[in-house]
């Protein structure tokens, strides 16, 4: 009989790459952070513990690069000063 084990929680952290460099988010399983928690502790930084969906995570990794873009945000340009003043009728010349 297989035995298949379920992930109850998902991470995201920021990886720390050689020489302190900052690396991108890295989503992985609960048990993945732990281990390397353990590995290295306090290398890399935590971000997000205690999701429930890798996609949640995913989307929390990614920021808002992954989010759709809002619909009917169409960029209003409001009108120049020049174009609302109303200039007075001016007189016939002599």
């Amino acid at each position: 009989m297989r035995r298949t084990e379920t992930c109850m929680s998902w991470v995201v952290y920021r990886m720390t790459l050689p020489k302190q460099a900052i690396g991108g988010n890295v989503v992985c399983e609960q048990s993945e952070w732990d281990a390397l928690e353990l590995a290295r502790p306090g290398y890399h930084v935590l971000l997000h513990s205690g999701l429930k969906t890798e996609q949640e995570a995913e989307k929390l990794a990614r920021g808002t690069a992954g989010d759709p873009p809002p619909r009917g945000s169409k960029k209003v340009i409001p009108p120049t000063p020049a174009a609302t003043v109303s200039t007075p009728l001016s007189a016939p010349l002599q």
